[in-house]
């Protein structure tokens, strides 16, 4: 687990790296997943299968997708602590959350329809 947790910060690591090096507008961590699913795909862990590499780096990540609830206790308490701007800013604050979840809900139907059109026949 130690090796898998080794590797998700190297990638992470070395997303930021890119991001800073060629001053990319994609946070450094996004890039670090997407070298991380690159490594995926190349090393082709099988569903089924308790060996390997990929394997474990899969089983680490669900295990800190058990915990993920943890990470947000820092966010709630610089919430907290910054009360007073989100108060003068709130309206803004709602108008970005309602725009949003709608275009997101919009988009994902229209994605859903797309997908399912392209879908094999039942």
């Amino acid at each position: 687990m130690l090796h898998a947790i080794f590797l998700i910060f190297v990638l992470q690591l070395a997303g930021e790296f890119l991001q800073k090096y060629f001053a990319l507008t994609v946070p450094g961590p996004v890039i670090g997943l997407l070298l991380m699913l690159g490594l995926l795909l190349f090393l082709k862990p099988s569903p089924g299968s308790d060996s390997g590499f990929g394997q474990r780096v899969i089983d680490t990540a669900n295990t800190l997708l058990q915990h993920l609830s943890l990470l947000f206790v820092p966010i709630g308490v610089g919430v907290v602590m910054h009360l007073q701007l989100l108060e003068s800013q709130l309206v803004k604050v709602l108008g970005v959350i309602i725009i949003g979840t709608l275009s997101t809900l919009i988009f994902t139907a229209f994605l859903f329809q797309w997908l399912r059109k392209r879908g094999p026949d039942e």
